[in-house]
């Protein structure tokens, strides 16, 4: 037990240290580049992110979606098992900036497939019906965002 106790106080001080070397490093960038500092450190910082600010985004969008009473949600939820609901918004999100439809439709029939990644594909979903549900999610998704 006090081995476990030592491993994890050296684990948090390794953190610390850390972070407190990137605190030292962002505030000798601050001294060096003057406010042109933030530039290393926050991406987009020119753009309108402030003008936006307070708007849902469309990942919060999809994340509320994803985990409502919608059937179209339940059976996404169904389908997908343990896989995170927030990386499946993240990845609808990229399947929702294609420009193509069919594009689209197939990106979504990937990922609900599980095709994107090392998924267990041992459960066997009918192709109709995982198109059908890819066009049902699709066009609820049209109707939020």
């Amino acid at each position: 037990m006090p081995n476990q106790q030592e491993t994890n106080s050296s684990q948090q001080l390794d953190r610390f240290s850390e972070a407190l070397a990137t605190a030292r490093n962002m505030q000798q960038d601050w001294l060096n580049y003057g406010i042109d500092f933030v530039h290393f450190y926050v991406e987009d910082v020119d753009g309108d992110w402030l003008e936006r600010w307070g708007e849902e985004s469309i990942l919060d969008s999809l994340k509320e979606f994803l985990v409502s009473d919608d059937d179209v949600a339940v059976r996404v939820r169904q389908i997908l098992g343990e896989r995170s609901l927030f990386d499946v918004a993240v990845n609808l999100e990229e399947c929702l900036s294609l420009s193509e439809e069919n594009d689209r439709l197939y990106a979504v029939i990937n990922l609900l497939a599980g095709r994107e990644n090392n998924y267990d594909a041992s459960r066997e979903i009918d192709d109709i019906e995982l198109l059908n549900l890819a066009k049902n999610l699709l066009k609820k998704l049209a109707e939020i965002l």
